[in-house]
């Protein structure tokens, strides 16, 4: 890595310990600090593995696969790995080596992501099918996955076989998505279904490749995977209320954006619910579904500005309704049973760490 990028690496490995809640305001004592200056050195570690594994030598594979990479992105699942390594003997080769392929996982699954939700943005710049086309994005994620694959590979058959059970969650987890809940099924445990694999799955892997690849004591692996799971539900949850603010300043994403692409989100399976008995609710959800059926298939240029301006009243609406207040209170609940499942783990920074940042998935606007 050049100088200036391993600066600039630096700086947002700081920024982003500080945003998750890693920072030296919350960890004073000499050695909470040192535990935070391990996380954030092993982020600067990441970054520089995910940017070599991400350069190609044919010339259109190089700039697709490194276009999500360089928009930026939370970086929550090497994170996490990098927090339970803190278990053990820390940010060593095996556990860099494995949250950067975890991270590569994800910006594979955004890729196909933006293609089946037809989405414009994704992190603030135009999503890469818009840019590259459905093809060249579909099989630029599909090299991404084969990428991240290799370098599991590199860990052992055990870690192989890890990384395919993921795999093997996020497919299903898409597919359910897709096919909406069974006939007499309960929507809103289908959604948490969907949203354990599609999210917590991933995030699930991550918390356990820490352990894993760290040295730490494998008895830990059970606690911080129940952990990865419920956190990445409840970051989901609040993902679903984000979705109704206005976002543009920041990512360029209007608000409502999930909705006009026709993925299920929690505030309006609570709307669908109540409707059955709320007439202001049903009136609601009739407002939403005409705003947003057919919204893809509409050229009019004219008729599309319609019905944005439909949705987006709607989308206010349904943001100030009391349903957006109890899917914050939802992840909530999922997120004190995410530090719940740490109970077995042992008092100390690592601890406390992902305490905070459970805590922070909720507290979160953006």
């Amino acid at each position: 890595m050049s100088p200036r990028r391993a600066q600039g690496a630096e700086s947002r490995s700081s920024a982003l310990a500080s945003s998750l809640g890693l920072d030296e305001r919350r960890f004073a004592l000499p050695g909470e600090r040192r535990f935070v200056r391990a996380i954030e050195d092993g982020l600067d570690l990441v970054e520089g593995v995910l940017h070599e594994e991400l350069s190609f030598a044919d010339q259109l594979a190089d700039a697709s696969g490194r276009y999500l990479l360089e928009a930026g992105g939370k970086r929550v699942r090497p994170v996490l790995a990098l927090l339970t390594a803190q278990l053990g003997q820390g940010a060593t080769a095996e556990v860099v080596r494995a949250a950067a392929a975890i991270e590569i996982t994800h910006l594979a699954s955004l890729y196909h992501d933006d293609v089946m939700d037809e989405a414009a943005l994704r992190r603030g710049v135009p999503s890469a099918h818009t840019v590259y086309g459905n093809p060249i994005a579909i099989i630029t994620g599909d090299l991404l996955f084969a990428r991240a694959s290799r370098m599991i590979a590199d860990l052992g058959l055990d870690a192989l076989r890890m990384q395919a059970d993921t795999f093997e969650r996020l497919c299903l987890g898409q597919l359910h998505e897709m096919a909406g809940p069974a006939e007499g099924a309960d929507p809103i445990d289908h959604y948490l279904q969907v949203l354990s694999d599609k999210t917590g799955s991933l995030i699930a892997t991550a918390a356990e490749s820490g352990v894993r690849f760290s040295g730490a004591d494998p008895m830990h692996i059970d606690a911080v995977r129940r952990y990865g799971e419920r956190v990445g539900i409840a970051f989901q949850l609040v993902d679903d209320v984000i979705d109704l603010t206005d976002a543009r300043e920041t990512t360029g994403k209007a608000p409502g954006t999930d909705l006009l692409a026709g993925v299920p989100t929690m505030p309006l399976l609570l709307l669908r619910r109540q409707a059955e008995t709320d007439p202001d609710a049903a009136r609601l959800v009739a407002r939403i579904d005409a705003a947003t059926a057919g919204a893809s298939e509409t050229a009019e240029p004219a008729e599309r500005a319609r019905r944005e301006e439909a949705l987006l009243a709607a989308v206010a609406e349904l943001r100030a309704h009391d349903v957006a207040a109890q899917t914050i209170a939802e992840a909530r609940r999922w997120a004190e049973a995410a530090v719940a499942a740490l109970g077995t783990l042992p008092a100390g920074p690592v601890r406390r760490a992902l305490t905070e940042f459970a805590e922070r998935v909720v507290e979160r606007d953006a």
